[in-house]
């Protein structure tokens, strides 16, 4: 018979262990484990270098009261159709262009928490549950709460540049700012193997989604597009702020919002 070879931490001999770290991949015990977004890292890969913060086991657990508020919200709407009429709601405050360019601007907010049908809403929400959480516990409730109202307003800054006659409602502008988000952090981490099938895994279903106006009519895609690149540009523009501190937040928060700001003011340039 052959002796089993036992693993042990590379700073606790005396440790058995079967974990390891991510990056380098040496055998890590509990105590010297790490979380990150990409996985347990030893400490000297999870040490911050440069940009970089490290995610702690507390902020991984944290609340995220924007999250589950939006979620509420939407449904609750949702089911608000049902009493006085979806097609009350969606005429009042659905986005029809010709309105908004009337004057009825809230309708670019608006119609971002209004949806079509019972699948329309279990995509979005699910799609909000799934991506949502993490980013608000990485980046704040503030600089979320600002990206998801700013992918939104893009998209729907879209929608208005695309001179469609219909009424669009959905909040899928916000969801691909969401997704937008995730493409552009994991980018990033796409020379590690967990944040390369991440990025990957991520690109397929990104694929996916976009493709789904090919198959199935009457989707905005334009709203698609442009939260998509709203959550690009704002998560480029988190990745330039260090620090977890108030001024920190603060400047993410101003970040975000200012990219949509700018999406409007395009919007309302070229038409």
């Amino acid at each position: 018979m052959e002796e089993a070879t036992v693993t042990t931490c590379y700073r606790h001999p005396d440790r058995a262990t079967a974990l390891s770290c991510s990056t380098c991949g040496r055998p890590i015990c509990v105590e010297c484990s790490r979380d990150t977004p990409v996985g347990q890292k030893c400490p000297e890969c999870a040490a911050p270098t440069g940009r970089h913060r490290v995610i702690t086991s507390r902020q991984l657990n944290r609340p995220t009261p924007v999250t589950r508020a939006i979620l509420f919200v939407n449904i609750g709407i949702f089911l608000v159709g049902f009493l006085v009429g979806s097609s009350e709601l969606t005429l009042r405050f659905g986005q029809i262009n010709v309105l908004v360019l009337e004057g009825e601007w809230y309708r670019m907010v608006t119609a971002a928490f209004l949806h079509a049908d019972m699948f329309h809403i279990f995509f979005n929400m699910y799609a909000l549950y799934l991506f949502g959480p993490q980013i608000e516990r990485q980046m704040g409730s503030l600089p979320f709460a600002a990206m998801y109202l700013s992918a939104a307003l893009a998209g729907s800054a879209a929608y208005l540049v695309s001179g469609q006659g219909g009424v669009a409602v959905g909040a899928s502008g916000a969801i691909f700012g969401l997704f937008g988000a995730w493409i552009g952090a994991t980018y990033r981490q796409r020379h590690t193997p967990a944040g390369r099938a991440l990025f990957q895994r991520l690109a397929i279903l990104l694929a996916i989604n976009l493709a789904l106006p090919l198959f199935v009519a009457r989707i905005a895609w334009e709203a698609h597009l442009g939260g998509l690149l709203a959550g690009l540009l704002i998560v480029a523009v988190w990745q330039r702020i260090p620090g977890s501190d108030a001024r920190s937040t603060n400047l993410r928060t101003a970040g975000a919002l200012a990219v949509g700001a700018v999406a409007v003011l395009i919007a309302l340039l070229v038409v």
